[in-house]
């Protein structure tokens, strides 16, 4: 196996999602972290495990909520994202519809789209390379070709590919990514996805609006420098998190957001924002502001996910999804007023 200079080998330098650690890893930190995080997820594991008792059903609960909110074990978590998205019941209920979209009659256009995008996708991960075996690039062109067939207002975005990508990663399964991809961008996440993206850009004048309520002197930083949200925060929501925060936090976000929907978008974004407003507001000018949003989002904070995920809960305050949706309505009002 091959070694580095510092004794590391290569097993060491892959995660066990197959991205591959960069050149300034800080193995000590996360060592410190993972050997506490361990302890965590061995207690929740058996917890789990006697929750689902070896049958594939959970009734959505507030102990279900309370349990996803400290993190699904990696073994079940395909399987309770599948059940809680509805994903599996609208597979169970579509037997065959998946590959009968594969086999259907293809736009070339689309075709052409999604194959521009294959190498741009995850060249740090080792099972996305043409050398893999399997190589999981021919999954995510099928998952990404059937769901374009499916969703013709849609059809092929940028950013689909990463969060198909992460499905393939976790589910080991093209069929049900292809349904929890549906699940998405067809019903938790509204409009992020069709040609004018307008529920994307809703969704960032939202933050704008309730980063105003909340962290009022970044508000106002905003706003006296002229930064649009959407030079800072665009790819936080297109890719949800994705080749933003660190892989693990990603997966702790992601069980929430099937289970409880779009406005965890806005708990881990205000609390990033929240708990770096002092050093936001160091900020003196516009490229120093764009730099700083780019720091918050990495270091100790964000990659011990068991407590970052506490924090959501925590630091925003109150967020219900009535103040979210008037604040899209007028938002979005706003957007198409100004065409």
């Amino acid at each position: 196996m091959a070694r580095r200079e510092d004794g590391r080998d290569w097993a060491y330098r892959v995660d066990p999602y197959g991205f591959e650690r960069p050149e300034d890893f800080d193995y000590a930190s996360y060592e410190a972290f993972f050997s506490r995080y361990l302890v965590v997820l061995t207690r929740r594991a058996i917890k789990w495990s006697k929750l689902l008792k070896g049958n594939n059903s959970i009734q959505k609960s507030l102990k279900v909520k309370r349990y996803i909110r400290k993190g699904i074990p990696n073994e079940h978590r395909a399987l309770v994202w599948m059940i809680v998205s509805g994903a599996q019941a609208n597979m169970e209920q579509n037997p065959g519809y998946y590959h009968r979209l594969l086999e259907g009659e293809k736009n070339a256009k689309l075709l052409e789209a999604i194959k521009t995008d294959m190498n741009r996708t995850f060249p740090d991960n080792v099972k996305f390379r043409k050398t893999a075996d399997p190589c999981l690039q021919h999954a995510l062109y099928n998952v990404l070709v059937a769901y374009g067939h499916h969703n013709k207002a849609v059809g092929y975005c940028q950013g689909m590919n990463f969060i198909a990508g992460y499905l393939i990663l976790i589910t080991k399964n093209e069929e049900e990514s292809f349904w929890l991809l549906d699940a998405l961008i067809g019903r938790i996440l509204p409009d992020y996805y069709s040609p004018a993206m307008l529920g994307l850009k809703t969704d960032q004048e939202v933050l704008g609006e309730l980063v105003k309520m909340k962290v009022p002197a970044v508000g106002e930083l905003m706003e006296r420098h002229g930064v649009m949200w959407t030079l800072v925060v665009s790819r936080w929501f297109i890719c949800l998190f994705i080749d933003i925060l660190p892989v693990e936090t990603v997966l702790r976000i992601w069980d929430c957001l099937f289970y409880e929907g779009s406005k965890i978008i806005f708990r881990v974004a205000l609390t990033l924002i929240k708990q770096n407003q002092a050093f936001i507001l160091e900020a003196t000018n516009f490229p120093d502001i764009c730099d700083k949003f780019k720091q918050i989002t990495k270091g100790t904070f964000v990659t011990e996910c068991h407590t970052f995920m506490q924090k959501i809960f925590t630091d925003p305050g109150s967020l219900s999804m009535a103040t979210i949706n008037k604040l899209r309505e007028t938002c979005r009002e706003k957007l198409l007023s100004q065409g």
